[in-house]
């Protein structure tokens, strides 16, 4: 039985490796495992540590790989990232290859315009590729001959492709991997891999390449000792195509269908959802990236449209719903990739998107935490955070709304509102209740009413969670005890209660 999970940043939420080890020992006790958001050198960069300058060393005003360790010898499954597709413009590699060129011994790692193309580009081949951002994604370097290159920059211009099949491209990783192997990570999140493989006619996501490429970095992680997680956001089916590759998916799609049925007053999204998703999932609601939309919708592929568990119309009520309940903050931090009519995120913390709705916010872990798979719960949403507005203002990226930093005085308050104490002892319930090492199993009671249980044995724990009234009733079986919980209130009584 896997426990839960924390999601968190070490500076946003303990100040750094020993204050994150201090809170999960004391305030947050109870989780299984953390996975640690970048932490690497620099921590802090454009994109919140997603842009290493230094992808093997922890960043000093963190700690050390000494302080990583530490967690994962008090028993903590330590989660990282392998950041595939990138490296900081910064990096020394980088920095190598445009003072020496052909010189260097970094020449090969980087992806160039010609290398994809060839001196084949068009304006429909260029214009073809999927970029997360608006614009195309490239960026001019000069390097220190005066040549100018058109490097891959497929998020950010600070944020240089990878040529991941060059042998020096996957030197680098490898020598990330061993890094992270050594440090105490036990499983490694392999992250923006969907963007890795560049293939001329093709939107190069998530391709039959890109597939065969996943296999093959999921081999060198496990020869590490790893267990390998891909995070991809992308149409439902291609969760299901990486999950037989891989141990573990993320279930993108479980949090649009929870605010859909919200919205539509139906769980009938979410029914079909529980008959086909992969079982090998890591359960969010919502992440360092925000709330996925577009996991759940519709997509074109080859000019050909794939259904989506909701349509556009439905997607669209989705953000509808978030702005409403912001006041228009998600409309103006969500951002929309090229080509594309919606943004592929709410950003919005996902308390903020339900009104701070205790009991909305309260049935929709209870779903998560009830769903098979590995459940994560993201640090602000631990503690029930709202958007943090002034911090998007003044960095300029939308999804720092999601991303506060918390003070001790901050996190010592928000441990005492009934919601997250609420939230607590459903952790604690599916961490210890026996009945979620047994059989699951789920039925529609209705057209807005979903129930969900596990049974082992003489024990029992049925969800019922009806989505019109936004509340829900938790009836547990230990052997020959019962209880029964249906609110906010009861449940963080029951966590006072130890």
């Amino acid at each position: 039985m896997a426990g839960v999970h924390l999601l968190t940043y070490a500076d946003r939420l303990g100040g750094d490796l020993s204050g994150l080890r201090e809170l999960l020992h004391d305030d947050l006790d109870g989780f299984a495992g953390v996975h640690i958001l970048p932490f690497f050198t620099p921590y802090d960069g454009d994109d919140a540590g997603f842009d290493p300058v230094d992808h093997t060393q922890v960043d000093p005003r963190l700690g050390s790989w000494a302080d990583v360790r530490a967690l994962a010898d008090d028993g903590y499954e330590i989660v990282a990232d392998l950041i595939v597709n990138h490296v900081s413009a910064d990096s020394p590699e980088f920095r190598d290859w445009l003072a020496r060129g052909v010189a260097s011994k970094h020449d090969g790692m980087f992806l160039t315009f010609d290398k994809v193309f060839g001196g084949r580009a068009t304006e429909a081949g260029i214009t073809a590729f999927y970029r997360p951002r608006p614009g195309l994604p490239f960026t001019s370097f000069m390097q220190a001959d005066g040549t100018r290159r058109l490097v891959w920059t497929t998020f950010m211009p600070s944020q240089v492709d990878i040529d991941v099949r060059h042998p020096a491209g996957e030197a680098y990783l490898r020598r990330v991997i061993r890094a992270l192997a050594e440090g105490g990570v036990r499983t490694v999140r392999i992250d923006a891999v969907g963007y890795a493989i560049k293939t001329v006619g093709s939107d190069s996501f998530m391709t039959d390449e890109t597939m065969e490429y996943v296999q093959v970095l999921a081999q060198m992680c496990r020869e590490a000792g790893m267990r390998v997680l891909v995070e991809v956001h992308a149409h439902y089916t291609q969760q299901q195509r990486i999950a037989p590759l891989v141990d573990l998916v993320y279930d993108f799609a479980l949090p649009a269908l929870l605010l859909h049925s919200l919205v539509a007053g139906t769980t009938d999204r979410l029914a079909r959802w529980l008959e086909i998703r992969p079982e090998n999932a890591i359960t969010v609601l919502d992440t360092h990236d925000g709330i996925g939309i577009i996991d759940a919708g519709p997509v074109k592929v080859g000019g050909v449209e794939l259904p989506g568990l909701i349509d556009q119309s439905e997607m669209a009520a989705i953000f509808a719903a978030a702005s409403y309940a912001t006041g228009g903050i998600s409309d103006q931090a969500s951002v929309i990739p090229a080509w594309c009519e919606l943004p592929h995120q709410i950003n919005a913390t996902f308390y903020s998107a339900l009104s701070q709705d205790d009991d909305a916010y309260l049935l929709c872990r209870a779903v998560q935490l009830f769903v098979p798979g590995e459940p994560q719960v993201y640090y602000v949403g631990l503690l029930a955070g709202v958007d943090d507005i002034e911090l998007w203002q003044s960095s300029g990226q939308g999804r720092d709304v999601n991303r506060h930093h918390y003070s001790h005085e901050e996190v010592q308050a928000a441990l005492e509102q009934p919601v997250v104490r609420a939230l607590r002892a459903l952790i604690r319930l599916r961490t210890k209740h026996p009945a979620f090492g047994g059989e699951f199993s789920w039925r529609q009671v209705g057209d807005d009413v979903i129930e969900l249980g596990w049974v082992s044995g003489d024990d029992a724990a049925v969800l019922t969670a009806c989505l019109t009234t936004r509340q829900f009733s938790i009836v547990l079986r230990n052997g020959s005890e019962r209880q029964r919980l249906s609110s906010v209130a009861e449940l963080a009584e029951e966590f006072d209660n130890g």
